[in-house]
């Protein structure tokens, strides 16, 4: 993770912040600093992915999910994500992002992460998140939700949500005969 700091922020100072379900919302407030930014000055595409972790993260961190898992010696990875930016964020400018699951099924857990500065949406992304295991192996939402005691069915997905879905799994399968070939 390239933002230690901030990491270390989050971490220092999640006693302070509002509890939350492993469903969310989180908001996690920051500020766009210069090592941010791209030659064009504006908040770097890849720096928002980065960001993104750290929304995760607090979100783990809130709602009391992080240290339970992480003594279960569990860690959550992400297996595809897409953003769509509509404004640009400069430097000093103050955002949050609202991070929340909006479903799962037998394979992942998927969140929706809202960029927000000004009362204005910056950008919108969707992640696809799983949990494997430190000895080897995948833990499944089920499996999860049971271990946190959690008993309530997924939302539904919204269409394009699930659409999304469909095509990241057409996409794991064509991986999986191209790495399978040699070139």
């Amino acid at each position: 993770m390239k933002l230690y700091f901030r990491l270390i922020w989050l971490i220092l100072t999640q006693s302070r912040r509002s509890r939350s379900s492993l469903l969310g919302p989180v908001d996690t407030e920051f500020r766009v600093l210069p090592n941010d930014l791209d030659a064009l000055m504006h908040v770097n595409n890849g720096v928002y992915l980065t960001l993104m972790d750290l929304g995760r993260t607090d979100l783990l961190l809130r709602s009391g999910v992080f240290s339970r898992v992480r003594k279960k010696g569990w860690y959550p990875v992400l297996a595809a994500e897409t953003i769509r930016f509509k404004r640009s964020l400069k430097l000093w400018q103050r955002f949050s992002i609202r991070t929340n699951v909006v479903g799962w099924d037998d394979r992942s857990i998927y969140l929706e992460q809202h960029f927000i500065s000004k009362g204005k949406l910056v950008a919108k992304a969707v992640v696809d998140a799983r949990f494997l295991k430190k000895k080897g192996g995948v833990v499944t939402p089920n499996e999860l939700l049971a271990f946190l005691e959690l008993d309530t069915a997924s939302p539904e997905l919204e269409p394009w949500i699930a659409t999304w879905v469909s095509c990241n799994r057409q996409m794991s399968m064509e991986l999986t005969e191209q790495t399978n070939a040699s070139f």
